[in-house]
């Protein structure tokens, strides 16, 4: 039998190329997915152009995984139809096909903008109930929902990341209080991945879970711990003072609550992305080139101890399902 492997959608994304090859030294094989070509990063990573839209495609590349990283999609706020396409029915048929194939672990790219209506300096964690300001934050609550019954219904484990924004370093007042670094995105998926049998989980995806907006504290079983923290602090006390004094700073989705829903002209307003953004998916890329850096001894001690994944699960009966 086939060894089974990882599967990462959205893999031609800034945090795909920036994970997929780090993904791979802790786990081994992967195979990754994305609606536009990108070439694989070794020998050992099967790619695959596919939009998560079409069914059957998605049951065919989910075959033989045993576990998904689902950061597919589209990442903005944009149309309904195409977040309907994207991100509502690709979801679904990611999600459908883990279960009919008995994938144990799915790590869902959730996103901050679920619970973006949230007024600031409100603090809050996964348990929090949706906010969302935007439609593409809708898209995210109907992703998170979907996980919240495949874990009740199916017995799956599903983590759900409220990301804040993982870019190399943030460049305004907003960016530097819900920043999450690549390293610490790395961790949270990894923890994900190797934390004992936890069933449905919503965490907040930052760096600084000790003075933020947002902590974890709900679920220490999952195991994350930032270790860009004090960075992340350090950017939040350069946070001028007034901030909070605008109607873009009343909310913790920034200035996407203020845009309003009826003008839809503001969709198409960072399509392409602003130059600043631009420059950080460059740095981005050129930072997924490097290999990562491997501390001392981190070499001999890997050498020992290879990570699995998830032990799979004795399958629950209709009568220990109805306790959980």
């Amino acid at each position: 039998m086939a060894e089974k492997c990882l599967l990462v959608t959205g893999a031609a994304g800034k945090l795909g190329r920036w994970l997929r090859p780090r993904l791979a030294k802790r786990f081994g094989r992967l195979r990754s997915t994305d609606v536009a070509a990108f070439p694989a990063i070794d020998g050992d990573e099967e790619t695959a152009v596919v939009d998560l839209a079409d069914r059957d495609a998605v049951e065919k590349l989910v075959a033989g995984s045993w576990g998904v990283v689902h950061f597919g999609g589209i990442s903005r706020e944009h149309t309904f139809e195409a977040l309907m396409e994207s991100n509502f029915r690709g979801t679904y048929n990611v999600f459908d096909a883990a279960r009919r194939h008995d994938v144990e672990r799915i790590v869902f790219a959730s996103s901050a903008h679920a619970t973006g209506y949230t007024p600031v300096p409100q603090r809050i964690d996964g348990n929090a109930p949706h906010r969302p300001d935007t439609l593409y934050g809708v898209s995210k609550c109907f992703g998170e929902n979907l996980a919240r019954y495949h874990v009740d219904k199916f017995g799956m484990d599903i983590a759900c990341l409220r990301i804040g924004w993982s870019i190399p370093a943030p460049f305004d007042d907003y960016g530097r209080q819900i920043w999450l670094s690549y390293p610490d995105l790395q961790r949270l998926v990894e923890a994900c991945l190797t934390a004992p049998r936890f069933g449905f989980a919503v965490l907040y995806g930052a760096s600084d879970l000790e003075r933020g907006w947002w902590h974890n504290g709900h679920a220490p079983s999952i195991g994350y711990v930032p270790g860009d923290a004090a960075e992340a602090q350090a950017l939040r006390s350069k946070v001028a003072r007034s901030f909070g004094s605008v109607p873009e700073q009343r909310w913790q989705g920034g200035p996407f609550p203020a845009m309003g829903y009826r003008d839809r002209s503001y969709v198409h307003k960072y399509d392409p992305p602003p130059p600043q953004v631009l420059a950080l998916i460059a740095q981005g890329q050129a930072e997924a080139a490097k290999p990562p850096a491997r501390k001392a001894g981190a070499a001999k001690k890997a050498a020992g101890k290879s990570a699995q994944p998830p032990k799979k699960p004795v399958k629950k009966t209709a009568k220990t399902a109805s306790k959980r």
